[in-house]
């Protein structure tokens, strides 16, 4: 198969035979591996709904076009914009190291945890450099970019990783508020309080003192701050001290929480208008996305464009560094999800996109085809609910399950590629 730019593969079609997406469906294999995800204490004690996923991916394969551009397998060079096989994702295989994070609740403390795990078993990168691994490994960590801390992260047998789960407790008390799985957790090592890692409380975006502030600039430590991303540097090493064969062997894997959702929970800033242009009563807003006023040059809506990028006018041959300070819409569709439906994952080469969840629920996957310059190759999860939109960028891998029993209603508008 050809390699392309930016990717890795393109998998030809046949003019007149369409993927069969019944099978091995990228989407579900990948939704498969959150399902047996294992966090480290009793069920009951995360907030299922707060969870978001993080998996590496080192190799991709989208479809090729359909019809007469069949054997057009450059995705720089795909154009035609009514063609929606080409760029939709065949397969991927993923890299070695994964991550969760979350709230997590002991007695009366609720508090952000995260979990780092790396893949057991000879086929790992480490394996394979050391010669075997023990029980423990290293795993050295900066999170945003604050001095690397080593830990120890002990062999799970029920997952086939090497993990630690970093909570934000001071563990005071914590032993006595898991159960027993909590508890054999702590004993192994596989759960560790580290506040001074993920640090955040669970009152610190309280509505009633956010009014008329920038809430980029509360609380920015915050291990799951609703808008700043969290990002991390992590070497893994078959020394538990830090030392011996490394994965990667120079630098670091840089991990990173991106996923722009916005909603009710998730905002720019809140505040109350009276009268609100000239009308009655009292109207309550949420800035969500904006290059207006206050968040002018803010950087939220504009989109980088590449010399094979089309514009909003149709034109390519940009320079390195043009961009678009400006969301292009084209279309607005609605959207209803039946039970166990699922939007592929495809990506849009040129234009940005919104989903807006109307009612129902959603599990929202945004990823990398190209190396974005702030975080390794990665698909990043997490719950979609409603009145909450994702913004995606151009270029951004993208599908959307609804796992639930009922139907899911979904505004899309944006670009149309």
């Amino acid at each position: 198969m050809p390699e392309i730019v930016h990717g890795d593969a393109v998998f030809r079609v046949d003019p007149g035979k369409p993927p069969d997406y019944a099978t091995d469906n990228p989407l579900l294999k990948l939704l498969g591996l959150v399902e047996r995800s294992r966090l480290a204490a009793e069920r009951e004690h995360y907030d299922s709904l707060s969870l978001q996923y993080l998996y590496p991916h080192r190799w991709l394969e989208l479809y090729g076009p359909s019809g007469s551009d069949a054997d057009q397998l450059d995705p720089e060079r795909q154009d035609v914009k009514t063609d929606f096989q080409k760029q939709n994702v065949r397969d991927f295989r993923l890299a070695d190291t994964r991550a969760v994070r979350g709230w997590a609740t002991a007695g009366d403390r609720r508090a952000p945890f995260l979990q780092l795990a790396y893949r057991g078993g000879p086929d790992s990168a480490l394996w394979r450099a050391a010669g075997g691994l023990g029980d423990t490994i290293g795993c050295t960590v900066s999170v945003r970019g604050d001095a690397p801390v080593t830990l120890r992260a002990p062999y799970d047998e029920e997952s086939d990783f090497y993990t630690v789960e970093l909570w934000g407790h001071d563990g005071n008390g914590l032993r006595e508020l898991l159960g027993e799985r909590g508890r054999a957790a702590l004993d192994l090592g596989l759960l560790q309080p580290r506040p001074d890692l993920v640090p955040g409380g669970s009152g610190d975006f309280a509505r009633d003192a956010l009014t008329e502030r920038d809430l980029r600039e509360v609380s920015p430590r915050h291990a799951l701050h609703p808008v700043l991303p969290l990002h991390l540097d992590v070497r893994w090493t078959a020394d538990a001290g830090g030392a011996g064969a490394a994965d990667p062997a120079q630098g670091t894997v840089r991990l990173g929480f991106e996923m722009r959702i916005r909603g009710w929970d998730a905002y720019l800033s809140v505040g109350t208008s009276p009268t609100p242009h000239g009308g009655v009563g009292f109207l309550e807003y949420r800035t969500l996305f904006s290059e207006y006023g206050r968040w002018a040059g803010s950087g939220d809506l504009t989109r980088a464009l590449e010399p094979y990028n089309l514009d909003a006018f149709g034109a390519k041959g940009h320079r390195s560094g043009d961009g678009e300070p400006f969301l292009a819409v084209t279309y607005m569709d609605l959207h209803v999800l039946d039970p166990a439906c699922g939007i592929g994952l495809h990506r849009h080469r040129d234009n940005q996109e919104v989903f807006l969840m109307l009612e129902g629920d959603g599990l929202m996957v945004i990823g990398d085809w190209a190396d974005s310059g702030t975080r390794t190759r990665s698909f990043e999860i997490r719950r979609l609910p409603a009145g909450h939109l994702a913004l995606l960028k151009g270029g951004n891998l993208h599908g959307l399950l609804n796992p639930a029993d009922q139907r899911a209603s979904l505004f899309m508008f944006g670009g149309y590629d």
